[in-house]
């Protein structure tokens, strides 16, 4: 594509060079990847800054710089073009450069602090059981019509992720639901995204620190966004968040929709919330009342925010046509990677995978669990290495309380001993706590499988869908649901072998 149409949208000045009949071939903006014939966009980040390595880039190939000042360093062929906020301006060439794919989809962005993978799974999922083809941005990674592709970040960058909307208007997919975090607002990765819907879960006190938000008060800021400075055609939002109208605008002129498990009042209402458990899972259900009918909804996953989660899918699959009746029916088959996944190997123990990670979705899953009157709570949990450490003393506060024995152990340790973060935890449990810190976290997770008895729920928290640990720079592939049922095979292997023998 040519550069002058590449910046048609664009204000710029060029600082050096000539922009004249220059053909771009791609886009990049990590120098690594970066190859002759591409446009570098020089990004700010948190901890690096992509001007500093224009020159890496220029050794590579690359001779067209977008830029946010003059870089000294870089020879008079390199030409540089100045813009305000290259962030935002990559998000505009990028959308340029693929087409405006994003107009041709319905764009379904879901935020908050929780439940976003949740819920924009089990959009997905009723839309796709609905015969409308929906695909999946999100801390799951990139479902594009069955196939996963592998994401660092809960909202890719706009590059990225304008390649995938891409992607899905060539596979025929014109439905997709997005997860958006907070960085991605504030970093512009969504700029420019015309969505459908959106729609806002909860907010808690979370992603508060270096590298990410200064104050609680800032991190709603960001969340608000989404409702207030983008295009959207409907608002979904639970009113139950004390925080719903001041991130959803309050009584903005978009249309919306609401859902609650308290408010009779909400357009969608759940009511007679039950938990139910049978020898290997555990669930929850409720009655839905939406437009003077009501509907039964039985859920593969515990926990009332389950109930909310499922309310905010069926509220949005309302907007495609799809009534509730249907919308339950497939609910009553979903099973979420990595968020409350019953892992079912040993009749009359619950194993389940989930994503939390911090002190309050570990203090909520395991709250959710003591309604389901176990015989013990186990939980393997441990910390990421080298930031949020305020996380490991939640952790451990909320294990000490709700826990009856926890197995401390690794969770993304990468450049940090995994020992050290392991005893930063247990120095915080409770006096009365009852543990064992296991490093290894495969030898963790057979071991709790190992030691749990019948009645027992085992909560492997932390790494939910993930497939790897970071250890030393090096993503180490590890599958904690692969590892659950080798050890339930095995454990069923020497029981038949002791009962034949």
């Amino acid at each position: 594509m040519l550069l002058s149409k590449l910046l048609a949208r664009s204000e710029y000045s060029v600082l050096r060079g000539n922009t004249k009949n220059i053909n771009i071939t791609g886009i990049r903006y990590d120098s690594r990847s970066a190859t002759a014939g591409d446009l570098f966009v020089c990004l700010k980040g948190a901890l690096t800054d992509g001007h500093f390595f224009a020159d890496k880039a220029y050794s590579r190939g690359v001779r067209v710089f977008l830029t946010e000042r003059l870089i000294e360093e870089l020879p008079d062929d390199a030409v540089q073009i100045k813009v305000s906020n290259t962030r935002r301006e990559l998000a505009v060439i990028s959308s340029v450069f693929r087409g405006d794919p994003a107009d041709s989809l319905h764009v379904i962005g879901i935020t908050g602090t929780k439940g976003k993978t949740t819920t924009a799974l089990l959009i997905r999922s009723i839309l796709c059981g609905a015969d409308i083809p929906c695909a999946y941005i999100g801390s799951n990674g990139v479902i594009i019509n069955g196939e996963r592709i592998d994401s660092p970040n809960t909202t890719p960058e706009s590059s990225e992720l304008q390649k995938y909307f891409k992607m899905m208007v060539d596979a025929g997919i014109f439905h997709v639901a997005l997860e958006v975090s907070s960085q991605a607002l504030d970093h512009y990765r969504v700029y420019g995204v015309p969505f459908d819907v959106t729609v806002f879960t909860n907010l808690y006190r979370d992603h508060i620190g270096e590298g990410e938000h200064s104050s609680f008060e800032e991190y709603r800021a960001a969340k608000a966004k989404l409702f207030s400075d983008y295009k959207k055609n409907l608002i979904v939002s639970n009113i139950d968040d004390p925080n719903a109208e001041t991130v959803t605008g309050g009584e903005a002129l978009t249309p919306r929709i609401s859902y609650s498990i308290s408010d009779k009042s909400a357009d969608y209402f759940a009511d007679e919330i039950a938990p139910y458990r049978d020898k290997t899972s555990l669930g929850i259900s409720f009655v839905c009342y939406h437009d003077g009918e009501s509907v039964p909804v039985k859920l593969r996953s515990p926990g009332r925010f389950s109930v909310s989660n499922a309310l905010a899918a069926i509220a949005v699959a309302g907007r495609y046509g799809i009534d509730v009746k249907k919308a339950a029916n497939i609910l009553s088959e979903v099973t979420v990677t990595g968020r409350f996944e019953i892992v079912e190997g040993l009749e009359g123990r619950t194993f389940i995978v989930d994503y939390a990670h911090n002190g309050i979705s570990l203090e909520s899953a395991l709250s959710v669990l003591r309604e389901y009157a176990p015989r013990r709570i186990i939980c393997v949990y441990g910390s990421v290495g080298g930031r949020t450490r305020e996380r490991r003393r939640e952790l451990a506060e909320a294990a000490s309380r709700l826990a009856d024995y926890s197995i401390i152990t690794s969770d993304n340790p990468d450049f940090e001993p995994a020992s050290d973060i392991a005893n930063e935890i247990a120095s915080h449990l409770g006096s009365e706590a009852r543990y064992e810190i296991i490093t290894d976290r495969d030898e963790a997770v057979r071991h709790a499988v190992r030691i749990s008895r019948e009645g027992d729920i085992v909560l492997f928290a932390g790494k939910g869908h993930e497939r790897y640990q970071l250890i030393e720079g090096v993503k180490v592939p590890f599958c904690e649901r692969k590892i659950i049922e080798e050890e339930c095979e095995a454990i069923r292997r020497e029981e038949m072998k002791n009962r034949l023998f």
